[in-house]
């Protein structure tokens, strides 16, 4: 649940921290106040799109942050492991900070993080639906995805052949592109396989020549240093000669003191050492060779492969690797009736696989959607609408060729019908709800996802729009039965939403120095009281509004006592 959450120069906010608790909090208010601006904050703390205009007039940044309590299973926890974020008493510290500049800055528990791995996060915490989700419902695409969350449809493998069949379906389709251009390609990859074949590469040769041409041109230079160390080491009254004088006076200290048996062993070991280090020195420098046209052809063999390097690669070795690909390519081209054939059969294979996968997913579908319509069925019943019958219909997709007729998401459309009066057809819901059927039809929806997907916090906003009476009360009931065991959150304009709250807040704005604050406050139960009453009446408070206000608070404790019950 969402525990504590702090923002900074965000809109009208200056600065607010607001606490919230279990179960059903309300956020009420005059319109313009704040109420919303608070929910956008949560929306953009969760990863959603931001906008330098959120930043408050004057300041440099807007700063939100959330605090989030997760159980131990909670799915947030294996997210965030996998991404690589430590998870400490079980708690989700979320900040997003946006400059005036439209820089965006995420963290999740103090770690730097992109946008999207903080959408990540914020969509397996909470769930905001406003007004804007009207807009979803009505959208006949979204419809598919809808039902595929309930189902939690497998789709993994499907797509995985699906990919593999489009990537075979493009590749066979360059093959029998246009046929002057393979030719054209063909004389191409031939003269250039015919030109790399040709200067017989070896691997790694230029670095090996490089080195080689070094020490060709230092040769000299090398001469002289080895020659130099040489004779400090051996010759009369040489450096050998006096190591050697040295050890053959140990050699007699030692007859006469047995402890210097061991520095007489050293002595001659590194003796032999640096005797046959000298060898080596002469060795060298009988190696040396001063052959000024070996320079010369490693010259011309180094600017050999630079010409061709500036064309294929920068290094040898990628140019055999691209010898090798174009020479794949050549034979692809060359024998392309054969690649055509065996393109095809394998793409053939690959569509029964399809289509085996996404009869599978179908199968699911209609299933979950059996399942799904009984569900809505009983929700829309108690939100005062048992007349109306709610339909999915899953359709083939529509297309000339077989294969136009599968996506990513299988093969099937997906649409809500409805039919909202007795005796009347069933048709599609985007043509015939009304507003305040629609925001019935997707708190039922939002009531069985909510339990569905397991989140950690609900947030309605503004869900109760055309709605009054005794549908404001059924609605009104359906909220708080979300919030039993969770987190509700709701901005509302129904004082039977408001009388259901297990937490007011009454939020308000304020001018002072010639700017607008906004301020939030949890109301006690006479204030709380007093709020129902206003926004029953809408103007002032009288002795009736109060009454009424009452009555709605005796109403909502005894249908929260039942919620308690069962």
């Amino acid at each position: 649940m969402l525990e504590e959450l702090t923002i900074k120069n965000f809109a009208i906010i200056d600065q607010i921290s607001i606490s919230f608790e279990k179960g059903l909090t309300v956020l009420t208010g005059e319109t313009g106040a704040g109420k919303s601006i608070i929910i956008d904050a949560i929306g953009l703390l969760l990863g959603g799109r931001g906008s330098v205009e959120y930043v408050r007039y004057g300041e440099s940044r807007a700063e939100i942050e959330g605090l989030f309590i997760v159980t131990k299973n909670h799915p947030v926890i294996a997210k965030a492991q996998e991404l690589g974020i430590e998870v400490e008493e079980e708690m989700m510290i979320l900040r997003r900070d946006l400059t005036n500049q439209g820089k965006s800055i995420c963290r999740v528990n103090g770690k730097l993080v992109t946008l999207g791995i903080l959408r990540e996060i914020g969509q397996t915490l909470v769930d905001i639906y406003g007004q804007h989700e009207h807009q979803t419902l009505m959208q006949p695409e979204f419809h598919l995805h809808m039902v595929d969350s309930y189902a939690k449809t497998d789709k993994e493998e499907y797509q995985r052949i699906f990919r593999e069949a489009k990537g075979l379906q493009k590749r066979l389709q360059q093959f029998t592109q246009n046929e002057q251009e393979i030719a054209q390609k063909i004389d191409l990859y031939q003269y250039q396989l015919n030109e790399i074949e040709g200067a017989q590469l070896q691997p790694n040769e230029d670095v090996t020549l490089s080195e080689e041409r070094y020490k060709l041109a230092n040769s000299e230079k090398l001469y002289s240093h080895l020659q130099d160390g040489y004779q400090n080491l051996y010759g009369e009254g040489k450096g050998l000669d006096f190591i050697s004088n040295a050890l053959s006076n140990l050699e007699t200290a030692a007859t006469i003191d047995k402890d210097l048996g061991s520095l007489l062993e050293q002595m001659s070991s590194s003796f032999y050492l640096l005797e046959e280090a000298t060898f080596h020195f002469r060795d060298q420098l009988e190696a040396i060779d001063f052959d000024p046209e070996r320079l010369t052809m490693i010259e011309s063999r180094l600017n050999e492969l630079q010409q061709l390097k500036r064309k294929y690669g920068q290094s040898v070795e990628e140019i055999l690797e691209y010898a090798a690909k174009i020479e794949e390519e050549l034979h692809s081209m060359v024998h392309k009736d054969e690649q055509i054939d065996k393109l095809q059969n394998k793409l053939e294979s690959l569509w029964l696989d399809v289509k085996v996968e996404a009869h599978a997913i179908t199968e699911q579908r209609e299933r979950a959607a059996k399942e799904l319509i009984d569900a809505i069925h009983q929700q829309l019943k108690e939100l005062y609408m048992e007349k109306t019958k709610f339909e999915i219909r899953i359709s083939e997709k529509q297309g000339q060729v077989e294969h136009e007729r599968f996506n990513l998401e299988g093969k099937d459309d997906v649409e809500f019908f409805i039919s909202t009066n007795q005796g009347e057809p069933l048709k599609p819901l985007t043509k015939v709800a009304s507003g305040g059927e629609i925001s019935r039809i997707m708190l039922a929806i939002k009531t069985i996802f909510s339990s569905n997907q397991g989140l950690t916090s609900v947030i309605f906003d503004e869900v109760d729009t055309g709605v009054s009476g005794r549908v404001a009360q059924a609605i009104a009931e359906k909220i708080h039965t979300v919030s039993v065991g969770s987190q509700v959150l709701c901005i509302t304009h129904l004082p039977q939403v408001a009388a259901m709250a297990d937490t007011h807040l009454y939020i308000s704005k304020h001018e002072w120095n010639e700017r607008v604050h906004t301020k939030v406050k949890a109301l006690n139960k006479n204030e709380k009281t007093n709020e129902i009453a206003r926004m029953i009446s809408g103007v002032e408070v009288t002795d009736l509004t109060r009454k009424h206000a009452e009555e709605l608070l005796e109403l909502a404790n005894k249908h929260k006592w039942v919620d308690m019950k069962s």
